[in-house]
């Protein structure tokens, strides 16, 4: 019998839980964006300067060492990433470490596109996290810090040893501003402004150690690099890219937009305020999904569970019983429920993942509005199970 769940009175005062674009910081309006030096070049004195804050407000926010140069870059975290590929890989081996749809993107460009003769994959299915024991750090290794797509996330970074000899390149984007990363254990750091602190999609950040510096200036690809992967320039690195001297054409609208999230972060405390933040909101979710009795985490080991995209399937027995088209059909259902009651956007599970939901805990998102939506959760549930029974 399909219990009856009265629809909740209280709903959440912002009810976007996108795992990217992600939500606006609290209080954040369209006239934080009044200073942005529109129709101006960023190459301007004024352009430069908002470029060169934006990378030094990034070093100070996320505690990245003086001595790692950072970059902004083109095409977001994805064009990060295939910047680090195209032009550190090759010198020797690579171990491709990959537990959901992103991490798997990376092997098969480097398997497919780079087509590199010495690559090892290590991988698991959504859900956990392979067995990291198996890495070789004698050579290059490149996974990610959070799985955006399946909620698992490396406990930290003490699977990587200090004395490695290949280069660590990790995908952070899910991670940065939420989570801690261990920057002595990682060579190459890529996210995108959209993510965690809610900023305006198109541009990535690149963060390189003194080692993948030295890769950089020792190393040179076998294949050409197009102009927008090109961080040297006669064997030296450009400087320049790491002073706010962009390669291509910024949005300083955006750039403005990221230097308000910086400056929230700094002012409600840091990195520290930014990952308690995302901890509260993830304890609470969590919290319902032990009790739900139709919840669970879709991340096995409670160590590896994300505070950042949390990924949850449904376990419901009448749904478990249901081929995978049905379950995919019910959770779009329950997705689509909430969606027209205004009270949760963009949840449902990425579309490569088992089919569930994916809920942004991210420090932008208010603790309030989480207890405002796990409600609305029970409620969706039931709609959509009387939904199930009529038709059976």
């Amino acid at each position: 019998m399909t219990t009856t769940v009265a629809k909740p009175d209280l709903r959440p005062a912002n009810p976007n839980f996108s795992s990217g674009p992600c939500a606006k910081r609290p209080g954040w309006t369209p006239e934080c964006l009044a200073d942005a030096p529109l129709g101006r070049s960023h190459r301007a004195k004024i352009g430069k300067t908002k470029l060169e804050q934006a990378i030094a407000l990034t070093r100070e926010v996320l505690e990245v060492p003086a001595d790692y140069r950072i970059g902004i870059v083109p095409a977001s975290d994805t064009g990060a990433v295939e910047m680090a590929l195209w032009s550190l890989l090759g010198e020797r081996g690579v171990d491709m470490v990959a537990w959901e749809s992103f991490g798997s993107g990376w092997v098969t460009d480097v398997v497919k596109q780079l087509k590199l003769a010495d690559v090892r994959t290590i991988e698991a299915g959504y859900g956990k996290l392979p067995d990291l024991t198996k890495i070789d750090f004698d050579r290059d290794v490149v996974f990610t810090w959070n799985g955006t797509t399946s909620g698992v996330r490396v406990p930290s970074g003490d699977f990587i040893p200090a004395d490695r000899k290949g280069l660590t390149i990790c995908d952070a984007t899910s991670a940065a501003f939420a989570q801690r990363l261990d920057f002595a254990k990682l060579d190459v750091v890529t996210f995108s402004w959209q993510k965690a602190l809610g900023g305006e999609g198109a541009h990535g950040m690149l963060i390189l150690s003194p080692r993948a510096v030295a890769r950089l200036e020792s190393y040179k690809p076998a294949w050409p690099l197009p102009k927008i992967f090109r961080l040297t320039s006669g064997g030296k690195l450009i400087e320049g890219i790491f002073k706010g001297e962009t390669i291509n054409t910024p949005s300083m609208l955006c750039v403005e937009d990221y230097l308000d999230a910086l400056k929230w972060a700094k002012a409600i405390g840091g990195l520290d305020a930014l990952v308690d933040r995302a901890d509260a909101n993830f304890a609470v979710l969590d919290r319902f999904t032990a009790k739900s009795g139709w919840l669970a985490n879709l991340a096995v080991d409670p160590a590896t569970r994300s505070n950042t995209s949390v990924c949850l399937t449904i376990v419901d027995p009448d749904v478990t019983a249901l081929d995978k088209d049905g379950q995919a059909a019910f959770a779009k259902g329950f997705v689509s429920a909430l969606e027209k009651e205004g009270v949760a956007y963009d949840i449902g599970a990425y579309r490569d993942a088992p089919p569930g939901l994916r809920i942004w805990c991210g420090a932008t998102v208010e603790t309030s509005d989480l207890e405002a939506l796990l409600p609305w959760l029970d409620w969706a549930f039931a709609q959509q199970k009387a939904t199930l029974k009529a038709a059976a």
